[in-house]
């Protein structure tokens, strides 16, 4: 679906612009129309634009402004510039703000439709290309997130910080703990303490080691600290889940 927005505070020319984006689109898109810079920088967080239809001379806030802080948010946005400002300094502005098409009014409703037409085509090539890079995001990031998860499970006894992992699988560690929550749906060291703490619980089961070797044996390299999150996780010490699981089976027998 498209979405376009014509920023025009004539009356008179933003029906006839109205007119000519509304031949050339779908059912299914949209057109947004607003009559000042400001209500044009709203409009466009709100409904983010594929295609912007400016002018420049407008109330409140001029349309290259307008643009400028559109541009901090909608950066792929394709832009035409219709405006009775033909001063270079303006035409300047408009390229640094990566302006597809720079119009002076009047235009003839040919030359604007045939503009609005090429640039309705690259706004499509654009969504679909961006489509594409967030499906292949997504994917690459699945990806890493399985291999992570891997590694984690071959390598949770030993010290594993985050750092060591997202190394392991080439991302930035803020980035990856981003990821790793949004796909894994608990955080980075919640889920390897829970890997940890599981493999203390068989331990305290099967095992007569103290505490402090367990904590060892699980990648911990402070006991107290271990102590903490076995009793977050187990609401119970180390000490305590042995003995009941010591009560548990003599019970059973």
């Amino acid at each position: 679906m498209s979405v376009v927005l014509i920023v025009e505070d004539e009356l008179l020319e933003l029906e006839f612009l109205k007119a000519i984006v509304a031949e050339e689109l779908l059912p299914r898109d949209k057109i947004i129309t607003c009559e000042s810079g400001t209500q044009a920088v709203k409009v466009a967080k709100q409904y983010r634009p594929d295609i912007i239809v400016m002018d420049i001379l407008l109330p409140e806030m001029d349309g290259l402004q307008a643009l400028q802080e559109i541009r901090e948010f909608l950066p792929q946005a394709c832009v035409i510039i219709l405006s009775a400002c033909s001063d270079f300094s303006y035409a300047q502005t408009a390229i640094h703000l990566r302006v597809q098409e720079y119009l002076l009014k009047p235009v003839k409703p040919s030359v604007f439709k045939k503009v609005f037409q090429d640039v309705l085509s690259t706004a499509s090539a654009c969504q679909v290309h961006a489509h594409e890079e967030i499906v292949e995001q997504e994917t690459n990031q699945i990806y890493s997130i399985k291999k992570s998860l891997k590694y984690i499970h071959d390598n949770f006894k030993q010290k594993l910080p985050l750092q060591l992992v997202s190394a392991n699988v080439f991302l930035n560690p803020q980035y990856f703990s981003r990821i790793f929550k949004k796909e894994v749906g608990v955080t980075y060291i919640d889920y390897v303490n829970k890997l940890k703490i599981d493999h203390a619980c068989k331990l305290l089961e099967t095992t007569s080691y103290p505490a402090y070797r367990i904590s060892s044996e699980c990648g911990f390299t402070d006991p107290s600290y271990f102590n903490r999150v076995f009793v977050q996780q187990m609401n119970m010490t180390p000490k305590a889940y042995r003995r009941k699981h010591l009560s548990d089976s003599e019970n059973k027998g």
